[in-house]
């Protein structure tokens, strides 16, 4: 964790994406580092990084969106500053990718010189209690679509199992299991587990590596 200049958040709709992505940027800037967010989800999503952007300008975060963020335009757009992820190597960043395999459309782009910097993750946020990824088929169905969509291939999982609120350590714990059986599957790692800071305990403490979540809701950082 952390020790990639480049890193790529993707999964499906729902899967906490944004979520986990602000808030490793986030902790990347508290460990003095010079930190960029590209929200490169160019299909019109619920949650955003530019919901976030109050939060991540306070925590030394620049952050990349759409200029028809936050607007009811809903066209495929990027900022021509996204470039800047690929060119800028003296800047860490994190990469928020759209759902599904038209999400992932924008990466293409970016894929060819990410892969020969040869300094990324591109890592896959999990979540088991979404209906397209309770199952090990339908994790690798989505894994297929999006590598295939955006020619980066994954280097690791992420697992964020949670049911919003009413999430308990026992459902990451779950979470986690799942997350094994992909890795044996698939050969890629666990790189950690995302966890809503409430919900740490002795029993979360046991996983492997972790990475705190402040919760969020919509509006909550504008």
């Amino acid at each position: 964790m952390f020790d990639k200049r480049v890193t790529v958040f993707m999964g499906h709709y729902g899967s906490g994406k944004t979520f986990v992505s602000v808030n490793y940027a986030l902790a990347l800037a508290k460990l003095g580092k010079i930190v960029s967010i590209y929200d490169l989800d160019i299909v019109n999503p619920y949650f955003r990084t530019v919901d976030a952007k109050k939060r991540l300008s306070e925590g030394g975060v620049e952050l990349v969106v759409s200029p028809f963020a936050q607007t009811n335009v809903d066209i495929p757009a990027m900022n021509a500053k996204s470039y800047q992820m690929i060119d800028d190597k003296s800047r860490y960043a994190v990469a928020d990718i759209g759902g599904d395999d038209r999400g992932a459309l924008a990466l293409g782009r970016f894929a060819g010189k990410i892969k020969e910097e040869n300094n990324y993750d591109a890592l896959l946020v999990l979540n088991k209690f979404r209906p397209e990824t309770r199952d090990i088929n339908g994790a690798l169905e989505i894994i297929n679509e999006i590598e295939r969509t955006g020619k980066l291939p994954f280097t690791g999982i992420v697992n964020n199992a949670n049911l919003g609120k009413e999430t308990t350590a026992d459902d990451i714990i779950s979470g986690f299991q799942f997350a094994e059986e992909l890795s044996k599957i698939t050969g890629l790692p666990i790189k950690f587990t995302a966890v809503s800071k409430d919900l740490i305990n002795d029993k979360i403490k046991n996983l492997d590596k972790i990475l705190p979540i402040d919760p969020i809701k919509y509006g909550d950082w504008l």
